[in-house]
């Protein structure tokens, strides 16, 4: 997408809905999700600091902040309250994780909790990862489908994945540090995962022999786990 076709915002005007552009993006920027692309209908909104992109689950959401560069550096905005809120991401956020991948194929997923939930604001700080969400919620039109973005230290893309998805990702450089905000504390007693290989919901993960845990190695299928599952609609 050419951002720099779309109006920005005076930065006054952060916390009147004026303030913001919503618009139908005739270039969407495209999801992985069993090859769909960004429904035409979605909405992309523009912000003072940041544009968040539709993908192809619609409560899934790429953000995009602004980056202000020069032969310094950078500066960028990585959560702002009442911006992201426009964006439909909303804590409030009570833990905050960072880790560290040091092997590239490393892959992290499919893991979620249970009750209350837990949603995640993630993004790579250093490298780059494919992240990625599959859809846990009965009911949904969606449901055990997935979409996948590429997050990195140059764009600093940001995915928002709600509660009742699953989550996990898969290192595409050497190194990668992964930092989330989380709406819920982590408690062990409630956490989960499905399977990373799945063949019914077959993620396309961009490296086919992944450095997994032992945990990961042996989590169960979906369909193993949809009966027990609490999420709905």
């Amino acid at each position: 997408m050419d951002c720099s076709e779309q109006c920005v915002p005076d930065r006054g005007n952060r916390q009147a809905t004026k303030g913001w552009t919503a618009h139908t993006p005739r270039d969407p920027t495209p999801s992985v999700s069993r090859g769909k692309l960004t429904p035409p209908d979605s909405i992309t909104l523009r912000g003072p600091m940041a544009t968040a992109h539709p993908t192809s689950i619609p409560d899934v959401v790429l953000v995009q902040p602004e980056v202000h560069g020069d032969s310094r550096g950078f500066l960028l905005e990585t959560f702002s309250e009442l911006d992201w809120r426009e964006f439909g991401i909303e804590g409030p956020f009570v833990q905050e994780n960072h880790s560290r991948s040091a092997a590239r194929g490393t892959l992290r997923g499919m893991h979620f909790q249970t009750s209350p939930g837990q949603a995640k604001l993630v993004r790579c700080v250093r490298g780059a990862i494919f992240d990625v969400a599959v859809d846990l919620r009965r009911g949904s039109r969606t449901y055990g489908t997935w979409v996948g973005h590429v997050l990195d230290d140059e764009t600093h893309h940001q995915l928002w994945v709600p509660a009742g998805f699953a989550h996990g990702f898969q290192v595409l450089s050497e190194v990668a540090d992964v930092a989330y905000k989380l709406t819920s504390l982590y408690d062990p007693k409630t956490e989960s995962e499905i399977a990373w290989d799945d063949p019914d919901i077959a993620i396309e993960w961009p490296i086919h022999e992944p450095v997994l845990s032992e945990r990961d190695k042996v989590a169960p299928r979906l369909a193993e786990v949809a009966d027990s599952l609490p999420f709905g609609r």
